[in-house]
This record gives C-alpha cells, structure tokens and sequence, in this order.
C-alpha cells in the first residue's frame, strides 16, 4: 500500500492510462478468444467457449473488441497531437527529440550502454522519460493494429474485400492474422510482462500505469535523467502529487494481477498446446 510519508510524483494523467485500459481490456479479451478459436480442439479452449456460451459468442466478442481497439488506436493519435501542441516543437522536432515517444539514435545509444552494463562493461544509462523497449511497446501497437488488424478486417468483411484483391488473398490474410496474434500474445504475456511487471524491482506488479503516480525517488533512481531535467527546469514541484488513495491503489492491483493471471495462463496454454501439436 502506498506510504503517506513518501513524496510521489504524477507520471501519467487520466488520458493514457484510460487508453491503457482499452488496451489491456480489449487486447485480453481478442488474445483469449481468438487462442480459443485458433486451437479451438483443446480442452482449455473449449473451457472458454463453454464459460462464455460457445464459440459463437468468442467470435461475437472478438469483433466487438477489434471495433474498441480501432477506437484505442484512433485516439492515440488525438494524445499525440495533445503531446505535440504543448511540446512548443514544430513536428519533426516533436518526433526526433531524444525522448519521443518515436524511437531515434539516443535509444540506439542505450541500447548498447545497456548491454555493456549487463556485461560490467560500463555503467547503467541515464534513462530519461522513455525507455527503449516502452518505445518499441508503443510502436508495436501501430505494427498490430496495421497487420492483424487490416488482415482481421478482410476475414470480417470478405465480400467487401474481394471486390479488390483477388479470393485466394483471404487465405493468406487467415494466416498472417493467425501467426502475428500469435506472435503479439507471446510477446505480450512473456516478454512485455517481464519488463514492466516482473523484473526483481517491480516483482509482482508495477502499478503506475494503474495509479498514474510513482514514488520520487523510484523516478529518481530509474529515470536519472527525466529527475535532472526537471530539476533544473524548476518542474520537479509540478508533477508532485499525493499518494494514490488506499481504495483505487486496492482496485487497481486487482485488476492488475487478474490480467496478469490471464496472460500467463493463456501463455502456458499455448505453449503447452504448440508442443503437444508437435509431438502429434
């Protein structure tokens, strides 16, 4: 629970972390029903059709959330246009400055100061606003949503689709929807999930995307060169905020931890099914 006593600093406001939760939402529930269609002969998957009524309904949901993530992705565009206009920077400034949400050399730069220190070849960087991999997280939305998205929208609407592209593409589209949610659902529930969550120094759960704050000294320890840069700016006062209420702080870890039970559980699902599919 939050300590009174700690000072906490506002890392995201109201607006990202409502688009977080349409991501988390709508990306759990397309994963979990559209695994359970994809290895639809598993008893794990027809446990999820027979807890939500049939496969028929998994498909109804699954429409209904690529209609919420189409929603998400729009208005990540409205959050970035906000970002930008109270940036001050002209549009390529706003997009090549070091910590843009638009990966550039600096995040190159870190990359390898990273695997350095890894190795006790050099020391930690100076992380500032963003990381490396929560830009690559990010852009891996605008990746999605532009392949299994377009590829979801031709299975959904065929008729429409093949008035341009020839029948045969359907098939391909099939594929390439299958392989990429595959693909995306084990980088989410492994890969994402480690680095946000379940580092030594996060382990269970990181809850700022929830809460929206973080402690100042966690910003100051992770984050050196956001912490400098608001330091001198004369900002660091700014962002301070309370501490989360004890009722939102209790909710919020809630509902972090059943997505993460959810993603874990669909990844061993998987994984147990993609062997025994091989074994066969």
């Amino acid at each position: 629970m939050d300590n009174p006593q700690v000072e906490y600093v506002q890392r995201f406001s109201i607006f990202p972390r409502f688009l977080h939760f349409l991501v988390i939402v709508s990306f759990l529930t397309l994963a979990v029903t559209g695994m359970a269609l994809k290895f639809a002969s598993e008893r794990w998957a027809e446990f999820v059709a027979d807890f939500f009524g049939s496969f028929e309904v998994l498909g109804a949901l699954h429409r209904l959330m690529a209609i919420v993530t189409f929603t998400y992705f729009a208005l990540t565009f409205v959050l970035m246009y906000q970002n930008w206009r109270k940036s001050g920077k002209s549009i390529v400034q706003f997009i090549l400055y070091k910590d843009s949400m638009i990966p550039n050399l600096n995040d190159a730069k870190e990359l390898i100061q990273t695997f350095k220190w890894f190795f006790g070849l050099g020391p930690q960087p100076q992380y500032g606003r963003w990381t490396y991999w929560e830009k690559f997280d990010f852009m891996a939305v605008f990746w999605g949503v532009a392949v299994i998205g377009t590829t979801g929208l031709c299975l959904w609407f065929p008729e429409t689709f093949t008035i341009f592209i020839p029948g045969y593409w359907i098939n391909i589209a099939t594929i390439i929807h299958s392989d990429e949610a595959l693909l995306a659902s084990g980088f989410i529930f492994t890969i994402h999930f480690f680095n946000t969550h379940l580092r030594p120094e996060k382990f269970p759960m990181d809850p700022v995307i929830f809460t929206g704050t973080m402690p100042l000294e966690e910003l100051r320890h992770e984050r050196p060169r956001e912490y400098a840069e608001l330091v001198a700016a004369g900002k660091l006062d700014e962002i301070k905020v309370p501490p989360t209420p004890r009722w939102f702080f209790v909710v919020s870890h809630v509902f972090g931890f059943t997505a993460l039970a959810i993603g874990l559980t669909l990844v061993v699902s998987i994984i147990y099914s993609m062997v025994f599919l091989y074994v066969k």
